[in-house]
Protein backbone atom coordinates (compact mmCIF):
# COMPACT_ATOMS: atom_id res chain seq x y z
CA UNK A 1 0.00 0.00 0.00
CA UNK A 2 3.18 2.33 0.41
CA UNK A 3 4.68 1.70 -2.23
CA UNK A 4 1.77 2.37 -4.20
CA UNK A 5 1.11 5.73 -2.41
CA UNK A 6 4.14 6.70 -3.43
CA UNK A 7 4.17 5.47 -7.05
CA UNK A 8 0.92 7.44 -7.02
CA UNK A 9 2.46 10.51 -5.27
CA UNK A 10 5.51 10.50 -7.54
CA UNK A 11 3.52 10.56 -11.00
CA UNK A 12 1.45 12.99 -9.72
CA UNK A 13 4.59 15.08 -8.83
CA UNK A 14 6.29 14.42 -12.50
CA UNK A 15 2.74 15.63 -14.14
CA UNK A 16 2.90 18.87 -12.47
CA UNK A 17 6.90 19.87 -13.36
CA UNK A 18 5.79 18.97 -16.60
CA UNK A 19 2.49 20.84 -16.84
CA UNK A 20 4.41 23.73 -14.86
CA UNK A 21 7.26 23.30 -17.83
CA UNK A 22 4.79 23.69 -20.51
CA UNK A 23 2.96 26.48 -19.06
CA UNK A 24 5.93 28.31 -18.91
CA UNK A 25 7.23 27.72 -22.12
CA UNK A 26 3.75 28.64 -23.76
CA UNK A 27 3.05 31.96 -21.59
CA UNK A 28 6.24 32.87 -20.20
CA UNK A 29 7.25 34.89 -23.05
CA UNK A 30 4.08 36.40 -23.09
CA UNK A 31 4.19 37.13 -19.49
CA UNK A 32 8.04 38.86 -20.18
CA UNK A 33 6.83 40.48 -23.25
CA UNK A 34 3.50 42.19 -20.98
CA UNK A 35 5.87 43.36 -18.43
CA UNK A 36 8.24 45.20 -20.64
CA UNK A 37 4.73 47.35 -21.71
CA UNK A 38 4.59 48.66 -18.18
CA UNK A 39 8.10 48.91 -17.60
CA UNK A 40 9.40 52.76 -17.43
CA UNK A 41 12.82 51.73 -15.72
CA UNK A 42 13.96 47.93 -15.74
CA UNK A 43 17.61 47.17 -15.74
CA UNK A 44 19.61 44.09 -14.65
CA UNK A 45 19.96 42.62 -12.00
CA UNK A 46 16.86 43.53 -10.84
CA UNK A 47 14.45 40.74 -11.65
CA UNK A 48 11.17 42.53 -11.82
CA UNK A 49 10.92 46.46 -13.22
CA UNK A 50 11.72 49.61 -10.42
CA UNK A 51 9.55 51.74 -11.92
CA UNK A 52 5.96 50.69 -13.35
CA UNK A 53 3.78 52.79 -15.47
CA UNK A 54 2.18 53.58 -18.98
CA UNK A 55 3.82 56.28 -19.91
CA UNK A 56 5.08 54.63 -23.64
CA UNK A 57 1.81 53.62 -24.02
CA UNK A 58 0.87 57.31 -24.04
CA UNK A 59 3.46 57.77 -26.35
CA UNK A 60 3.11 54.72 -28.56
CA UNK A 61 -1.08 55.72 -29.43
CA UNK A 62 0.05 59.56 -29.50
CA UNK A 63 -0.75 61.78 -32.73
CA UNK A 64 2.91 62.37 -32.84
CA UNK A 65 4.05 58.93 -32.54
CA UNK A 66 4.82 56.56 -36.01
CA UNK A 67 2.81 53.61 -34.78
CA UNK A 68 -0.65 54.71 -36.01
CA UNK A 69 0.74 55.37 -39.47
CA UNK A 70 2.48 51.98 -39.34
CA UNK A 71 -0.26 50.31 -38.30
CA UNK A 72 -2.50 51.72 -40.91
CA UNK A 73 0.01 50.91 -43.66
CA UNK A 74 0.28 47.22 -42.42
CA UNK A 75 -3.84 46.98 -42.32
CA UNK A 76 -4.06 48.57 -45.90
CA UNK A 77 -1.28 46.10 -47.48
CA UNK A 78 -2.96 43.11 -46.06
CA UNK A 79 -6.30 44.19 -47.15
CA UNK A 80 -4.81 44.70 -50.78
CA UNK A 81 -3.12 41.64 -50.10
CA UNK A 82 -6.37 39.53 -49.70
CA UNK A 83 -8.50 41.43 -52.41
CA UNK A 84 -5.28 39.65 -54.83
CA UNK A 85 -5.30 36.37 -53.70
CA UNK A 86 -8.90 36.29 -53.58
CA UNK A 87 -9.25 37.33 -57.22
CA UNK A 88 -6.72 34.67 -58.05
CA UNK A 89 -7.77 31.80 -55.77
CA UNK A 90 -11.68 31.85 -56.34
CA UNK A 91 -11.16 31.30 -59.66
CA UNK A 92 -8.27 28.82 -59.47
CA UNK A 93 -9.40 26.69 -56.29
CA UNK A 94 -12.90 26.23 -57.93
CA UNK A 95 -10.80 24.86 -61.22
CA UNK A 96 -8.55 22.95 -58.83
CA UNK A 97 -10.93 21.20 -56.71
CA UNK A 98 -12.44 19.22 -60.40
CA UNK A 99 -10.02 15.78 -60.25
CA UNK A 100 -10.99 15.82 -63.68
CA UNK A 101 -8.49 19.34 -64.00
CA UNK A 102 -5.29 18.42 -66.32
CA UNK A 103 -1.87 18.65 -64.26
CA UNK A 104 -3.90 18.97 -61.13
CA UNK A 105 -0.77 18.01 -59.09
CA UNK A 106 1.01 20.41 -60.66
CA UNK A 107 -0.52 23.59 -60.22
CA UNK A 108 -1.12 22.71 -56.83
CA UNK A 109 2.49 21.87 -55.99
CA UNK A 110 3.37 24.88 -58.25
CA UNK A 111 1.59 27.61 -55.34
CA UNK A 112 3.78 25.54 -52.42
CA UNK A 113 7.23 26.71 -54.28
CA UNK A 114 7.50 30.01 -53.15
CA UNK A 115 7.69 27.99 -49.34
CA UNK A 116 10.43 25.19 -50.93
CA UNK A 117 13.26 28.33 -50.85
CA UNK A 118 14.86 30.10 -47.85
CA UNK A 119 12.83 33.20 -47.43
CA UNK A 120 15.82 35.33 -47.50
CA UNK A 121 17.24 34.92 -50.82
CA UNK A 122 13.67 34.50 -53.04
CA UNK A 123 13.11 38.26 -51.17
CA UNK A 124 17.16 39.70 -52.13
CA UNK A 125 16.25 38.34 -55.46
CA UNK A 126 12.81 40.08 -55.70
CA UNK A 127 14.35 43.25 -54.62
CA UNK A 128 17.02 43.34 -57.21
CA UNK A 129 13.94 42.16 -60.04
CA UNK A 130 11.46 45.09 -58.46
CA UNK A 131 14.15 48.01 -58.63
CA UNK A 132 14.60 47.16 -62.28
CA UNK A 133 11.18 47.60 -62.11
CA UNK A 134 10.83 50.92 -60.27
CA UNK A 135 8.28 48.42 -57.61
CA UNK A 136 10.81 48.49 -54.86
CA UNK A 137 9.66 50.71 -52.17
CA UNK A 138 6.37 51.42 -53.09
CA UNK A 139 3.07 49.68 -51.54
CA UNK A 140 2.07 48.10 -55.11
CA UNK A 141 5.56 45.75 -54.91
CA UNK A 142 4.96 44.86 -51.54
CA UNK A 143 1.35 43.87 -51.85
CA UNK A 144 2.85 41.73 -54.77
CA UNK A 145 4.99 40.20 -52.60
CA UNK A 146 2.62 39.40 -49.76
CA UNK A 147 0.14 38.11 -52.34
CA UNK A 148 2.78 35.82 -54.22
CA UNK A 149 3.54 34.48 -50.23
CA UNK A 150 -0.14 34.54 -49.57
CA UNK A 151 -1.12 32.47 -52.19
CA UNK A 152 -0.03 29.11 -50.70
CA UNK A 153 -2.90 29.44 -48.22
CA UNK A 154 -5.85 31.00 -50.34
CA UNK A 155 -5.44 28.29 -52.76
CA UNK A 156 -5.02 25.08 -50.98
CA UNK A 157 -7.65 26.49 -48.25
CA UNK A 158 -10.32 27.64 -51.33
CA UNK A 159 -9.60 24.14 -53.09
CA UNK A 160 -10.40 22.54 -50.03
CA UNK A 161 -13.50 24.75 -49.53
CA UNK A 162 -14.88 24.01 -52.66
CA UNK A 163 -14.04 20.24 -52.61
CA UNK A 164 -15.94 19.98 -49.61
CA UNK A 165 -19.12 21.04 -51.56
CA UNK A 166 -22.34 18.71 -52.17
CA UNK A 167 -22.33 18.97 -55.91
CA UNK A 168 -26.31 17.59 -55.89
CA UNK A 169 -26.99 21.42 -55.38
CA UNK A 170 -24.73 22.76 -58.08
CA UNK A 171 -26.79 20.16 -60.25
CA UNK A 172 -30.32 20.75 -58.92
CA UNK A 173 -29.37 24.35 -59.83
CA UNK A 174 -28.62 23.56 -63.56
CA UNK A 175 -31.65 21.22 -64.24
CA UNK A 176 -33.99 23.78 -62.92
CA UNK A 177 -32.34 26.03 -65.60
CA UNK A 178 -30.14 28.44 -63.87
CA UNK A 179 -27.24 29.41 -65.81
CA UNK A 180 -23.18 28.53 -64.68
CA UNK A 181 -23.06 31.73 -63.78
CA UNK A 182 -25.59 32.26 -61.60
CA UNK A 183 -25.22 28.96 -60.02
CA UNK A 184 -21.75 30.13 -59.03
CA UNK A 185 -22.39 33.11 -57.62
CA UNK A 186 -25.53 31.82 -55.88
CA UNK A 187 -25.16 28.36 -55.13
CA UNK A 188 -21.78 27.87 -55.26
CA UNK A 189 -20.15 30.29 -53.83
CA UNK A 190 -22.22 31.44 -50.29
CA UNK A 191 -21.58 27.22 -49.64
CA UNK A 192 -17.56 28.20 -50.11
CA UNK A 193 -17.97 31.42 -48.49
CA UNK A 194 -16.77 30.03 -44.72
CA UNK A 195 -13.60 28.71 -46.42
CA UNK A 196 -12.74 31.59 -48.31
CA UNK A 197 -13.55 33.30 -45.15
CA UNK A 198 -10.50 31.39 -43.46
CA UNK A 199 -8.37 31.68 -46.31
CA UNK A 200 -8.92 35.56 -46.09
CA UNK A 201 -8.15 35.53 -42.31
CA UNK A 202 -5.29 33.41 -43.04
CA UNK A 203 -3.20 35.88 -45.62
CA UNK A 204 -4.39 38.70 -43.42
CA UNK A 205 -2.30 37.60 -40.74
CA UNK A 206 0.39 36.55 -42.83
CA UNK A 207 0.84 39.85 -44.50
CA UNK A 208 0.20 41.73 -41.26
CA UNK A 209 3.30 39.73 -39.57
CA UNK A 210 5.37 39.87 -42.85
CA UNK A 211 8.36 41.15 -42.17
CA UNK A 212 11.89 40.21 -44.08
CA UNK A 213 9.51 40.29 -47.75
CA UNK A 214 8.35 44.31 -45.79
CA UNK A 215 12.41 44.72 -45.23
CA UNK A 216 13.81 43.95 -48.85
CA UNK A 217 11.16 45.58 -51.07
CA UNK A 218 9.55 48.08 -48.99
CA UNK A 219 11.85 49.97 -46.57
CA UNK A 220 13.15 52.54 -46.01
CA UNK A 221 9.83 53.75 -47.73
CA UNK A 222 7.61 51.62 -46.44
CA UNK A 223 7.75 51.18 -42.69
CA UNK A 224 4.81 48.98 -41.33
CA UNK A 225 4.22 47.69 -37.67
CA UNK A 226 6.68 44.63 -37.99
CA UNK A 227 9.16 46.82 -39.31
CA UNK A 228 8.47 49.15 -36.29
CA UNK A 229 9.00 46.68 -33.91
CA UNK A 230 12.62 45.70 -35.31
CA UNK A 231 13.60 49.67 -35.36
CA UNK A 232 12.63 49.86 -31.78
CA UNK A 233 14.07 46.60 -30.50
CA UNK A 234 17.75 46.95 -32.36
CA UNK A 235 17.94 50.72 -30.82
CA UNK A 236 16.91 49.43 -27.60
CA UNK A 237 13.59 50.28 -26.91
CA UNK A 238 12.07 47.32 -25.45
CA UNK A 239 9.21 48.99 -24.06
CA UNK A 240 7.95 50.39 -28.01
CA UNK A 241 8.72 47.19 -29.42
CA UNK A 242 6.76 45.07 -26.68
CA UNK A 243 3.67 47.05 -27.01
CA UNK A 244 4.30 46.87 -30.79
CA UNK A 245 4.46 43.37 -30.63
CA UNK A 246 1.26 43.01 -28.46
CA UNK A 247 -0.89 45.20 -31.11
CA UNK A 248 -0.04 42.12 -33.77
CA UNK A 249 -0.21 39.68 -31.27
CA UNK A 250 -4.06 40.77 -30.53
CA UNK A 251 -5.69 40.09 -34.56
CA UNK A 252 -3.92 36.49 -34.37
CA UNK A 253 -5.51 35.75 -31.48
CA UNK A 254 -8.88 36.72 -32.87
CA UNK A 255 -9.14 35.88 -36.11
CA UNK A 256 -7.83 32.62 -35.21
CA UNK A 257 -10.88 31.85 -33.33
CA UNK A 258 -12.46 33.29 -36.07
CA UNK A 259 -10.64 30.51 -37.94
CA UNK A 260 -11.73 28.04 -35.59
CA UNK A 261 -15.58 28.62 -35.82
CA UNK A 262 -15.21 28.63 -40.23
CA UNK A 263 -12.96 25.85 -40.36
CA UNK A 264 -15.58 22.59 -40.50
CA UNK A 265 -13.79 19.34 -40.15
CA UNK A 266 -15.25 18.01 -43.41
CA UNK A 267 -13.60 20.74 -44.76
CA UNK A 268 -9.83 20.19 -43.25
CA UNK A 269 -10.40 17.04 -44.81
CA UNK A 270 -10.30 17.77 -48.06
CA UNK A 271 -6.55 19.89 -47.91
CA UNK A 272 -4.54 18.33 -49.93
CA UNK A 273 -6.99 16.00 -51.80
Amino acid sequence: MTSFRQKLHGSFLLQTLLLTFLVLALFGPLLNLIIWTVAESWFFPHTLPSQWGLKYWSQVFSPYSDVSGSLSISVFIAVLSVIVCLLISIPAGYALSHRSMPCRAFFMLLFLIPQAFPNLTVYMNVARLFYQWGLNGTIAGVVLVHSVHGLMYSIWISVAAFSALDPLLARASRNLGAGPVYTFFHIILPQAAPGLIAASIFVFLESLDEFTATFFVGAPDITTLPILLYTASMSGNYQVSSITALILLVPSVLFMLVIHKFMRPEMLSKLGK
